[in-house]
């Protein structure tokens, strides 16, 4: 029987990401055929949609299919009847990053997209955008799966079914997907070869590798192959690679993902971030992803180029439409494939709560994500894992009521703040910066900007001047 054809929306389609996207679904059109392909964005990101959909349709037209590329900037336009609807939006863009990053690390504490007092407060922006989206889906396309890839995915998603009250979601990233690229050739092993089994939560999840011949646990053998000095180990661009110590991952029996290291590795991790920050050439990762960003959109311009460039694979979230194109065709086909997704967890992991979110090894079709059991973790690892997830439901509460003393309270118990009148310091200045996306906290924000709360760091408190 002929499926029905596919309507895709993409919410933050002015990403550099979307050629990525674009590929995937091309590779994959013969098994998810597409109808419609709608980008959507807000006014600030008009231009970078207008190339990146001129360069998205001209890979379409590159391509042996007849596939029309909309784009708008009313995503109530875009929704009607979707079937799938992908998000991978940044609020307040990457200045809002820069001063994630840039405020804790003026205070000697790690400024990161995902991790620490930046992670949190890219939660704090980024979920009620989402629960809008989610309003007008139930609205305009109840039957539609939302595919989040925007940051922090773990965070963002369980959000979406603790609040939005939407079942239908499943967050994605695309750092597993990179470790199942590089590991098997480690070993002299192809993917089809072996089970990875993945467990945790987004950006701090780790992973076990069995050789489907003979049934055995190889991870050691990876981990030995790992600390090769002629090996790439698959750290993702984005994240400074200092290795793990080896004692440590041959007694866990596990891989930890590269974010680990913002935690294993602390003192490195936080000295490194540091020094780019103190270096007026390099600046933060935000910094660096800005001028990447720039040339991207320079080559996208280029009326002759039809397909992804080479240097899209400087960004951190390189091979994502593997992981957002193969979920989607998962779905639509029942395909069941193996895929690492943040879903709800329903026993997979027994050290946490059934009705939270982790990312885990999943079964994908029809019904979404039926998460493959772990089963419990270690005391190390478990400590690690309760902590985390207590901190995200912490701020995914405060993000939707605008609790000031819940927010410290996540403050204190995350890992990269250390707790006390600094880490409260940060949290202020860093809400004084965001206030614009931030309605939640209006009121507090006032209070503070009456006591006189100001931003240390120069270049973020230029951007919050200038309204950025």
């Amino acid at each position: 029987m002929e499926k029905k054809p596919v309507k895709i929306v993409t919410i933050g389609g002015g990403s550099s990401y979307t050629p990525e996207l674009m590929e995937g679904f091309i590779k994959r059109y013969e098994e998810l055929p597409i109808k419609e392909m709608w980008l959507v964005d807000i006014e600030d990101g008009k231009e970078k949609m207008e190339i990146v959909g001129a360069m998205a349709q001209r890979m379409w037209d590159a391509s042996p299919y007849d596939v029309k590329v909309h784009m708008t900037l009313d995503r109530r336009e875009a929704l009607p009847d979707a079937d799938f609807v992908t998000t991978q939006f940044r609020v307040g863009l990457l200045n809002a990053r820069i001063k994630d990053e840039r405020i804790p690390l003026s205070y000697g504490m790690l400024g990161q997209e995902t991790n620490g007092a930046g992670g949190m407060f890219k939660a704090l922006r980024t979920i009620p955008v989402i629960l809008d989206i989610v309003e007008d889906m139930k609205e305009l396309c109840p039957d539609a799966w939302l595919i989040n890839f925007t940051n922090p995915s773990g965070m963002v998603t369980e959000a979406v079914m603790r609040y939005g009250k939407w079942d239908r979601v499943i967050g994605l990233c695309n750092v597993p997907v990179g470790a199942m690229m590089k590991e098997p050739k480690m070993i002299n092993k192809s993917l089809d070869e072996l089970t990875y089994k993945f467990a945790g939560l987004n950006h701090f999840h780790w992973h076990k590798i069995f050789d489907n011949t003979t049934g055995n646990d190889i991870t050691q053998k990876v981990i030995d192959a790992i600390y090769d000095p002629n090996v790439d180990d698959g750290t993702p661009k984005n994240i400074f690679n200092v290795k793990f110590f080896k004692e440590q991952l041959q007694q866990m029996n596990m891989i930890p993902c590269g974010y680990h290291r913002y935690y294993y590795r602390q003192e490195e991790m936080l000295a490194h971030a540091i020094e780019e920050y103190h270096d007026e050439n390099v600046g933060t990762r935000g910094q660096q992803v800005k001028k990447t960003e720039a040339e991207l959109f320079e080559l996208y311009k280029d009326p002759n180029l039809n397909y992804k460039p080479e240097q899209l694979t400087k960004r951190g979230g390189t091979h994502y439409s593997d992981a957002a194109c193969e979920t989607i065709a998962s779905i639509y086909a029942n395909k069941l494939t193996h895929i690492v997704v943040s879903t709800k967890n329903n026993g997979a992991v027994p050290d946490l709560p059934v009705d939270c979110t982790v990312e885990v090894s999943a079964y994908i079709g029809a019904t979404g994500a039926r998460p493959i059991a772990f089963g419990p973790l270690h005391p190390a690892e478990r400590g690690w894992l309760q902590c985390m997830k207590n901190m995200e439901l912490c701020v995914e509460e405060a993000a939707v009521t605008g609790n000031y003393n819940l927010l410290l309270e996540a403050f204190i118990l995350n890992p990269q703040v250390v707790s006390g009148t600094t880490g409260k310091r940060i949290m202020d200045e860093l809400l004084i910066a965001h206030k614009k996306y931030l309605p939640q906290f209006a009121e507090k924000i006032a209070e503070l900007e009456v006591e006189g709360v100001t931003i240390k760091d120069d270049v973020a408190r230029e951007l919050t001047e200038q309204g950025l």
